[in-house]
């Protein structure tokens, strides 16, 4: 059996990608004012534009709007106005208002605080119930042992090459390199049935690498090409994984002179498969961008994210897929699925009481577990919100505490 697992990566240039960034920037500048800040900002990018627009409650932050959208274009490298679009020239458009009061409402005090009695209130255990969840829907968290960083090695590897696309733009060691740039690795895996009938890895290999630059008039596509094998896949790609049969696409429309925001509409929450595992696993549709903690789109992801790299890290699986599900304005998840997809130490749903016993996914308790009312999130808007060590959500504290409380139930697999 041969599979083929294809991801990709888009660049911080990229206009859904640049929206993105822009959004997360107010959003640390609200929490860094005012860390109770409940923010829900989207933006949409075009030629000459930036449209910023969503929900915000605070009460002492005062963010300048123009002065922070335009300091994260000029960060991410669009200073020049024959790019269509730039940090100076570019007009600025915001239309933000409070947030909804229905929706506050639940989100201050969910249904099961409002239920309890002051005595239950002063309990403990209910410290964490006050807070219910700004939305309803479904959220997976994943990790996999095939890389260090226990994420699926095709968006790896796509991550890489935009990150090295962007530090050679950034150093000029390729001036001719623009902003905009898309990445795309096809890795094969030939899965033979060993006697037993599983389908176990024996090879995998880079299949196929395809790369989308933009970059100035001055420059052929022959340089191109031979710069991006040479400097960029495989500076990225270990050469064990490059084979003669490797197919690279480089530019293959034949030119990309015209990107950014001036090619191409830009909006908030465009790549969410590009910002969680390549499409290796289901996703549960909420983007991350733009949204404060008190939104389980994007905190209960992180949050799932992080059981699965414990689950994983542990030993107590090779593969861990975590969904988890709530309820608006409540603050208890409503359901609660382990998936190891049968390379589990002990069964699912042992491991899914083990989990419940160990996390606590309220999102009031997600919050302070992870600490996330900071400043942390615009370097989350590119190059992926999972599998970088500097995001609390990537810890693997856990591990341990999970390994030993399954010891005695391996005879239930």
């Amino acid at each position: 059996m041969r599979k083929f697992y294809t991801s990709e990566s888009v660049s911080e240039g990229h206009p859904d990608k640049l929206a993105d960034f822009i959004s997360d920037s107010l959003l640390d500048e609200f929490l860094r004012q005012e860390p109770e800040s409940r923010v829900a900002v989207e933006t949409l990018v075009t030629t000459g534009m930036a449209v910023v627009a969503g929900e915000v409650r605070a009460e002492r932050a005062h963010v300048d709007v123009q002065k922070i959208v335009r300091e994260a274009v000029k960060a991410v490298g669009y200073t020049r106005a024959i790019y269509g679009f730039d940090a100076e020239y570019s007009a600025v458009l915001t239309t933000i208002h409070e947030q909804s009061p229905d929706i506050a409402g639940g989100v201050d005090h969910s249904e099961e605080w409002r239920a309890m009695t002051p005595a239950e209130r002063a309990r403990p255990e209910n410290r964490f119930s006050e807070v219910g969840a700004g939305d309803q829907g479904l959220m997976f968290g994943y990790a996999t042992d095939e890389t260090p960083e226990l994420m699926p090695l095709p968006i790896s590897l796509a991550h890489g090459l935009t990150r090295r696309l962007a530090e050679l733009r950034k150093t000029g060691a390729l001036p001719y390199l623009r902003p905009d740039a898309k990445a795309q690795v096809t890795v094969v895996r030939d899965l033979p049935a060993n006697a037993a009938g599983v389908h176990e890895a024996t090879q995998t290999f880079v299949d196929t690498v395809v790369i989308s630059t933009q970059h100035g008039e001055d420059v052929t596509q022959e340089r191109i090409r031979a710069d991006m094998i040479e400097h960029v896949i495989r500076a990225v790609i270990p050469a064990e994984l490059l084979t003669d049969e490797t197919k690279y696409f480089i530019n293959p429309s034949g030119k990309f002179v015209l990107g950014g925001p001036h090619g191409d509409t830009g909006l908030t929450g465009r790549k969410i498969i590009v910002d969680t595992y390549g499409g290796a696993v289901p996703h549960g549709g909420g983007a991350f961008s733009g949204k404060d903690p008190t939104k389980v789109d994007r905190s209960a992801a992180y949050y799932a994210r992080y059981i699965a790299k414990n689950v994983v890290a542990s030993g107590l699986a090779r593969r861990a897929l975590v969904e988890i599900a709530y309820a608006i304005g409540r603050a208890h998840p409503v359901s609660l699925r382990v998936d190891t997809y049968g390379t589990g130490a002990v069964s699912d749903d042992l491991l899914a009481d083990l989990v419940r016993g160990h996390f606590d996914a309220r999102p009031q308790a997600i919050i302070a577990q992870l600490d996330l009312r900071r400043p942390i999130y615009a370097q989350t808007a590119a190059y992926g919100h999972f599998g970088r060590a500097d995001f609390p959500w990537e810890q693997t504290d856990r591990a341990e505490g999970l390994k030993r409380a399954a010891e005695g139930h391996r005879e239930l697999v």
